[in-house]
């Protein structure tokens, strides 16, 4: 619903963010008249701000509100709970509230800064999992602060909100690259108009079509940009479609990795931080093995820097909620056709984060990580797949099992029950920065495999599959070579040979 100058608003919070809010609904007048801040504050019930009444305790005032179609809440509470913000969406729905927006986590707020942009319709993302950590972005922005930065798979979940949350580094240039011209034309769009609300700083933003898969592109295009610090977020991930598709993602996450990583050195980027996932920890699938490739080039590039300050490293975590390729895009989906939201199977679990969250601790990561060293999100306890469509059926109003069904479809080749999140020889480490954890013996577990293959050479011998070398055409795009290779190293592989 757009907001019109007669629409009445109720904010939910009356410290800095629901007074910022509410300072730049009277600017603006077009969205409509604050008719109360609610709050639980003892000290702010009964007081005006800026001639706005402070109504609470919240609970009970709610009910007590008259109500009519065309009333908004914005939930401005970015420091609270996800439980709290469970029962303050649970109160609001109770009593007939449609149009409820919500403002970032504080995780997205730099320097108490917040816009009435970027508040949004809430969904279940604000009320599923735990409560992210609190990280401060201007302390972790600070090492981007006049350079220029590369977001590979900009357009991408990962890389669009690590992008919005680089607004506010003061980096110099932030370059979106992907080779997906319509994401990237959104990602460039809606940083603009942030940028023009007055949300971060004044970065340059500069989109870049690209294929990373191209050699000679990457090293010429890297050469140009200049770039100091890289994101790689770029990957193809949906497991079941890679599955299908083998040449495919070892061609572009693999060889498309090594180029990005080649002409970073041969450019002397000083950091390159790569987005890895727990698929990658004892793979059974194609895409598990390409990324567990990636953290092995990162970490061979490692060794090869010559610049004294360079840090090369990975940041390894699980699923993300809301991501284009987790669960909860489809589950929303199915709820809106009527069900059933489709299950695997009921006792799978995965580890989850919400992508702010995720993005706040990469880019933490990236500042504080040092050279060579890989990276471990603390994800907390792993959720029940079957929980999350429970929790999601609710959230829409519905009753499990009644209104709309849960069914389970069985295992897809390439899935496993659990996603382990790390190697017991890799014995993850505390740090003292809160989530991120350091792991050991990365390379090592690699090096020491069962047939004691080295990097370079599985890379060789896949090479000529993947790319198209005289001599050798007889194996290009082969999908039975590629597996009979891989099943040598990786012996667990699912996947059928054709």
């Amino acid at each position: 619903m757009l907001s019109s100058a007669d629409t009445k608003l109720y904010i939910i919070g009356a410290g800095f963010a629901g007074q910022m809010i509410a300072e730049e609904i009277a600017r603006k007048k077009i969205f409509g008249t604050t008719k109360a801040f609610l709050d639980d504050d003892p000290n702010l019930i009964g007081q005006k701000i800026d001639g706005i009444p402070v109504l609470g305790p919240i609970d009970r005032m709610v009910p007590l509100l008259k109500r009519s179609e065309r009333d908004e809440v914005i939930i401005a509470m970015p420091t609270a709970p996800i439980e709290r913000i469970r029962g303050i969406y649970t109160i609001l729905t109770e009593n007939e509230f449609e149009h409820i927006k919500i403002v970032p986590s504080v995780s997205q707020i730099v320097e108490e800064d917040v816009h009435l942009i970027q508040t949004r319709e809430i969904d279940p993302l604000d009320i599923l999992g735990r409560t992210p950590v609190t990280i401060s972005l201007k302390e972790s922005l600070a090492y981007l602060r006049g350079k220029r930065v590369l977001i590979t798979g900009a357009g991408g979940s990962i890389g669009s909100e690590l992008a919005r949350q680089l607004l506010s580094g003061g980096a110099a240039r932030l370059y979106l690259f992907g080779h997906g011209e319509n994401s990237i034309y959104q990602i460039d769009r809606e940083l603009r108009l942030l940028q023009n609300e007055g949300v971060g700083e004044k970065t340059t933003i500069v989109p870049v079509i690209g294929e990373m898969k191209d050699r000679e592109y990457m090293k010429y295009i890297i050469s140009r940009l200049k770039c100091d610090v890289i994101f790689h977020c770029a990957a193809y991930k949906h497991v079941p479609l890679m599955q299908e598709n083998p040449v495919a993602v070892i061609e572009n996450n693999v060889f498309g990795t090594k180029n990005v990583l080649d002409a970073a050195l041969e450019n002397n980027v000083s950091r390159f931080v790569l987005i890895s996932t727990d698929k990658a920890v004892e793979p059974v699938s194609i895409y598990g093995i390409s990324k567990l490739l990636c953290e092995k080039l990162v970490l061979d590039a490692a060794l090869k820097v010559s610049k004294q300050d360079a840090a090369y490293m990975f940041v390894r975590f699980g699923n993300v909620l809301a991501s284009r390729g987790s669960v909860l895009p489809l589950f929303m989906k199915q709820l809106q056709a009527g069900g059933p939201i489709t299950v695997t199977h009921p006792d799978v679990k995965r580890y989850f984060m919400t992508i702010p969250e995720a993005c706040s601790l990469v880019l933490k990561t990236g500042g504080v990580g040092q050279n060579g060293i890989p990276y471990m999100l603390d994800m907390g306890e792993p959720i029940r797949i079957a929980d999350l469509a429970e929790q999601l059926i609710r959230f829409s109003g519905y009753i499990p099992g009644k209104d709309i069904s849960i069914s389970y479809i069985g295992l897809r080749k390439g899935e496993r029950l659990e996603e382990p999140l790390w190697l017991p020889e890799e014995n993850p480490q505390l740090t003292e920065y809160p989530k991120i954890l350091q792991l050991k013996n990365s390379m090592k577990s690699f090096d020491s495999g069962s047939n004691g293959q080295k990097l370079e050479e599985l890379l060789e011998q896949l090479r000529p599959i993947c790319v198209y070398t005289e001599g050798k055409t007889d194996i290009y795009r082969s999908k039975q070579e590629l597996y009979h290779i891989l099943l040598q190293r990786f012996p667990a592989l699912q996947g059928d040979v054709l």
